[in-house]
């Protein structure tokens, strides 16, 4: 069976659109400064489409119309901020709900927690 002119259109994009992003675009390469290393993450968002036709024809000749295109969105959303033994996460853009902000203070509220946790061993154990 041939294939058709259109599954070549889309293949074509998707092999394009592929080479613009790898999993380096979404997790950037790693930021040293000092004592803190930076992450940078985005989000990618793309899509495509394509189409085609048959053309009429009054000669015996195959005729075929088509195109194809796509976009890809690659927008910095946040930053992996490593400092010692503490990581957080720092977003760049504003939240759009109670949602994302509370997810977001997870990682600070682990930290938070687990020093809470760690003094008052340390005054239990200095108590004894």
């Amino acid at each position: 069976m041939k294939e058709s002119p259109v599954n070549k259109i889309m293949e074509n994009t998707l092999e394009r659109m592929r080479d613009m992003v790898d999993v380096s675009t979404i997790i950037g390469d790693p930021i040293q400064t000092g004592d803190t290393t930076l992450i940078p993450v985005s989000k990618v968002t793309y899509g495509f489409t394509g189409g085609g036709t048959d053309l009429p024809s009054k000669q015996n000749q195959e005729l075929f119309g088509g195109g194809g295109g796509g976009g890809i969105s690659i927008t910095p959303v946040a930053f992996i901020v490593i400092q010692n033994d503490k990581v957080r996460m720092m977003q760049i853009n504003n939240y759009s709900s109670s949602a994302d902000r509370a997810i977001a203070m997870i990682p600070e509220l682990v930290d938070q927690i687990s020093q809470l946790v760690k003094a008052k061993d340390d005054s239990a154990a200095d108590a004894e």
